[in-house]
């Protein structure tokens, strides 16, 4: 079979097209035909060797897939040869073949597309788990989200005006923007060319914001922190922009606020019951049209290092997805 390849740590340019051997499940586990995968930030730390997880070499990119099963290991149960399912593999998935673990695997709902299906547990998951079990995001209170265009951060506009919040989209350019306010933003700052800090004191009456959603770090931190309503909270949810920001913490104890971190992986293997919870209310929403996730557009297996490309150039809005 055909797969993209990562024989050695670097930038999306040095991946290869190469082919290996077909795939057997074991215990736990199914084969998957990958029908699609979705492109998401940690294929782009993985391989430049940043990410927390390293695969050996050689190893392919991509940890959300779609497709068809087509082996079952022993001590699989509720899935099936031909079912159609969707998967979070960590990695292995530009690949038409992929090992899932059961556990994280599940059966696509009846009319969902592959496309759909492979965009949707990376970037709902974390944004609902974010909003909902760290922040406790409430009716009427205020959002500010940063990188409000990408995956993660489209995702979190939408499920937050879902959960009644006024939500305040932060992008680059007016292009990216007008795309948050399609899907449900109040606001809008373009924080190339507006004051961040500034706008929110302007938006908030000076009264600021209840919660950040930041998957950018870098330079924005800090102001958003200065600019949290009492009690308010800061989602530390990636660092898209590279640096780790370094936050004085006499700014959490004047605003009574508090920082927070979100790992989604590691809170979907440690409390795997609420998570499925959350991620059947995510179902519920696709199916009832209340979420759709935006496509920037489709690659093939061949144009996956140039799907990486683009996210790591912030050309991506909403989701890329590799299709076979």
């Amino acid at each position: 079979m055909k797969a993209i390849l990562c024989k050695q740590f670097g930038p999306p340019e040095s991946l290869v097209l190469d082919e290996i051997p077909s795939l057997k499940a074991s215990a736990d586990h199914v084969v998957i035909r990958v029908k699609a995968c979705g492109v998401n930030f940690p294929d782009t730390l993985m391989i430049e060797g940043k990410y927390q997880f390293k695969p050996p070499f050689p190893f392919s990119p991509g940890g959300e897939v779609a497709g068809v099963v087509t082996d079952v290991g022993e001590g699989v149960r509720h899935l099936n040869v031909g079912d159609n399912v969707f998967s979070l593999t960590g990695h292995g998935g530009f690949a038409e073949e992929v090992i899932g673990k059961a556990a994280t695997t599940l059966p696509m709902p009846a009319g969902m597309d592959y496309v759909t299906a492979a965009s949707t547990m990376y970037t709902y998951g974390t944004s609902y788990h974010a909003l909902k079990d760290r922040a406790a995001l409430q009716p009427g209170e205020t959002l500010l989200v940063l990188g409000a265009a990408g995956g993660v951060g489209l995702a979190a506009v939408q499920l937050a005006v879902l959960m009644g919040a006024r939500v305040i989209a932060a992008a680059s350019n007016d292009e990216k923007l007008a795309i948050c306010r399609q899907m449900g933003a109040s606001e809008t700052i373009n924080y190339s060319t507006e004051d961040l800090r500034e706008r929110l004191r302007e938006l908030t009456n000076g009264n600021g914001v209840d919660v950040v959603y930041d998957p950018v770090g870098d330079q924005y931190a800090e102001p958003c922190i200065r600019s949290l309503a009492w009690k308010g909270r800061y989602l530390v949810v990636g660092f898209a922009a590279g640096s780790i920001p370094n936050i004085p913490l006499n700014l959490a104890l004047l605003k009574g606020a508090s920082i927070v971190g979100v790992f989604w992986g590691a809170f979907a293997q440690r409390e795997p019951r609420v998570s499925m919870a959350n991620f059947q209310q995510i179902l519920t929403w696709i199916e009832t049209g209340q979420l759709r996730q935006h496509i920037y557009r489709t690659y093939s297996l061949p144009e996956a290092p140039q799907a990486l490309r683009a996210l790591m150039n912030r050309q991506v809005i909403g989701k890329a997805v590799v299709v076979m």
